[in-house]
């Protein structure tokens, strides 16, 4: 006689009788109760919905012990994990935009393992400032008087916004009140420092008259944002830099520079234009520059300000740097990145986003090729594996109209849609990130270290393995 799923459920353990098994005695021990019970708790209930679709899972004392031991490690694994990127974006802002060089990691470990000068002024044995160790580096490599350093380039606006201008009025082209990542809008961070936003021009022209014109004695500064990923093209027309430092100097007012990515180096050397440095925003006129430490840069996340010491003085007296000031971490991996900015050539062949952003079609081809011969011997002789030329993104809002040729590796398995193979390497261990188009699985060689090829070759015998 067969026996039916209810009969089945009934032989399930109870939660209270599953906890005091023998066989779990150690992992209650040394896990704790209250870990073990929601461990536990999974197990019946997957056990429980998988009896009430006629499946016939193992019940026994060993398979039901093995599966909570699973659980209480899947339990204790980090949510933040890392992933293999093969899309092509280089800074990729859903996959934590810019990885850090190996320097910075080695900088962060020193300083976290230990006690640091953190606001400790060695020299004179007092207090001191954490923004010094990295406030001299910033204005050598920027060409500017003083720096300061926040959590992010929002809130670097929102500073400088609510401390030179709160109560007045801020003009700003309204083409350039673009909505960034995440539904974040200029606008409305500008508004919430407590400013009067001034819009003038049109979405796609804006003249020197209209700055001039809306400029009144409520006005505290005039600001510029970087359109970020958002370009305008056809028929347009915008202000420059050093026009709106002349107006806004002749006001007696600061021009203020919002850079977004802000770059310390001129890619248009290399054959990628469109990106202005922090530099020349500084040459141009503008009194204050501010940009993100985690795109072009290629540091960890944080909203640097540059600019005259006069403006800097007054953020640093502001009560709201308090609330975004960065940490010990931040500032190690940002002082080691902006250290190796001090000699150019270490800092285009160590800082993973300048390398990967400015890599030759030579040397990815001979990267695909590598990995075409990895996953060629991993893989069954019906699968197709072929190598092509595609293009690559800068990511991260920067060079919107730019694309970097690159080699692309496609996969094609026998009985497997694209859109499985990527769901099935997405979930896997480790995670890889590639790109779907025509029904065909992409990886893009830009984004991949090497070392990362015989982890995807690895993850893919086992997804045939263990596949249905």
């Amino acid at each position: 006689m067969t026996t039916q799923p209810q009969d089945r459920r009934r032989s399930l353990p109870q939660l209270d009788r599953l906890l005091r098994w023998p066989e779990l005695t150690d992992l209650r021990e040394s896990v704790g109760e209250q870990l073990l019970k929601e461990a536990g708790r999974t197990v019946l209930s997957s056990l429980r919905d998988a009896l009430r679709q006629n499946s016939a899972p193992d019940l026994s004392t060993a398979a039901i012990s093995h599966q909570v031991r699973q659980a209480v490690t899947q339990q204790l694994r980090p949510h933040l994990q890392t992933v293999i990127n093969g899309s092509g974006v280089v800074v990729h802002t859903n996959l934590g935009r810019s990885p850090l060089a190996d320097a910075a990691l080695s900088h962060m470990h020193e300083i976290a393992k230990r006690y640091s000068n953190l606001e400790y002024d060695l020299e004179k044995g007092e207090r001191g400032e954490r923004y010094v160790h990295v406030e001299s580096l910033l204005t050598e490599l920027t060409g500017t008087e003083a720096a300061l350093v926040v959590n992010n380039n929002a809130a670097a606006v929102l500073l400088t916004l609510s401390a030179l201008a709160q109560g007045g009025e801020a003009i700003v082209s309204r083409g350039e009140l673009v909505e960034i990542g995440g539904s974040f809008r200029i606008p409305d961070v500008m508004r919430h420092s407590g400013v009067t936003l001034v819009e003038v021009g049109t979405t796609n022209r804006t003249h020197p008259a209209d700055y001039q014109q809306a400029i009144n004695e409520q006005t505290a500064m005039l600001v510029q944002v970087h359109t970020s990923n958002f370009a305008i093209v056809g028929f347009k027309s915008a202000v420059d830099t050093k026009t709106l430092a002349d107006i806004a100097h002749q006001a007696d007012i600061p021009l203020v520079v919002d850079a977004g990515s802000g770059s310390l180096v001129d890619f248009a050397a290399l054959g990628i234009p469109g990106e202005a440095t922090v530099r020349s925003y500084i040459d141009a006129g503008a009194d204050l520059v501010t940009f993100s430490g985690d795109k072009l840069l290629g540091g960890p996340q944080a909203g640097i300000i540059v600019g005259k010491r006069e403006y800097i003085s007054q953020l640093k007296k502001h009560q709201l740097l308090r609330a975004l000031r960065i940490d010990k971490l931040t500032l190690a991996a940002l002082e080691a990145t902006l250290l190796l900015y001090r000699t150019p050539e270490r800092a285009w062949q160590e800082i993973p986003t300048l390398r990967m952003m400015t890599e030759s079609l030579s040397t990815l081809t001979q990267r695909g090729k590598r990995l075409h011969r990895t996953l060629r011997s991993a893989l069954p002789a019906a699968a197709e594996v072929t190598i092509c030329q595609g293009t690559s993104s800068p990511g991260g809002g920067t060079f919107p109209l730019i694309e970097l040729p690159t080699i692309l590796v496609t996969i094609q398995l026998p009985g497997w849609s694209a859109a499985r193979l990527d769901m099935t390497l997405r979930k896997g261990e480790p995670a890889v990130i590639g790109r779907v188009y025509q029904d065909i699985y992409h990886l893009d060689v830009r984004t991949l270290r090497t070392e990362e090829f015989s982890q995807i070759a690895s993850l893919l015998s086992r997804c045939l393995e263990q596949a249905p």
